[in-house]
């Protein structure tokens, strides 16, 4: 069966793109010169992207660069990307990352543990993370969507990541075969709903065009209702975008959609 085609107004939706993305540089290789040059793509003439995401051991740096006013935010990532260190290890992550700066931590459940049925492990974890990150700091649960790999462990790791008060959920590390699927978002999607939650959703790994960015929102729009789309309670995690959304408001012509459908 083919794609359905997505009518939407490029402009807008790379407007909202801009505004709802964690520009992110989560590479073995990363630098510090690397995750100041993302400071700064972050500003764009356009507007602020909503955050960085970086690895821990930049963060003192990239809030020095940005400033404590700055409205791009600084998210960071523990447990990344197996899921699978210990509880003190996680907390003192979160804490260390808390006081040099940051205002999000993404953390990656035990999702291996989770597919061997032990929910228990997975509640454990984000009970301490979330005791570790108080407002105004959010939370961001990563459930690797494509190693999880079924409908009934997303909804599962989705209700789970809730109930411990994520302030959003997320697909992926983006560092799996599978990231960011719209058929993984959806399940989540309606987990926030029928949780009657105020968490957000994340989709992230794979989005790199307007294009994709478009097709989640109808998504949103469809499962959440018009206008439920928002930097608080939305958010893209991407290196790639970026590029795509400056050329569409700078009047290129948008790439074509490389989503997973």
């Amino acid at each position: 069966m083919s794609k359905p085609e997505i009518t939407y107004d490029p402009s807008a939706a790379a407007h909202m793109a801009l505004a709802c993305l964690d520009l992110t540089d989560l590479n073995d290789d990363s630098t510090e010169e690397a995750v100041l040059d993302l400071c700064d793509r972050a500003m764009t003439a356009h507007g602020p992207a909503a955050a960085v995401c970086i690895w821990p051991r930049f963060v003192a740096a990239a809030r020095k660069k940005l400033g404590p006013l700055s409205p791009v935010r600084i998210a960071t990532v523990v447990n990344f990307p197996s899921g699978a260190l210990a509880s003190d290890t996680v907390v003192g992550e979160t804490v260390t990352a808390i006081a040099h700066g940051a205002d999000e931590i993404d953390v990656v459940i035990p999702y291996e543990a989770l597919k061997g049925g032990d929910k228990g492990a997975v509640r454990d974890l984000l009970t301490v993370v979330r005791a570790s990150t108080p407002p105004p700091a959010r939370l961001k649960v990563i459930l690797e969507t494509g190693e999880l790999n079924d409908t009934t462990l997303i909804r599962e790791a989705s209700d789970l990541a809730l109930a411990a008060r994520a302030d959003f959920i997320k697909t992926s590390t983006g560092k799996v075969k599978v990231n960011a699927t719209l058929e993984a978002a959806e399940i989540m999607l309606t987990a926030i709903r029928e949780a009657g939650s105020s968490a957000g959703l994340k989709p992230a790994g794979g989005i790199r065009t307007v294009a994709d960015a478009a097709a989640y929102f109808a998504l949103c729009e469809k499962v959440m209702g018009r206008g439920w789309v928002s930097p608080r309670n939305f958010r893209f995690g991407a290196s790639g975008l970026l590029g795509d959304i400056l050329a569409t408001l700078n009047g290129i012509a948008p790439a074509k959609s490389g989503a997973d459908y």
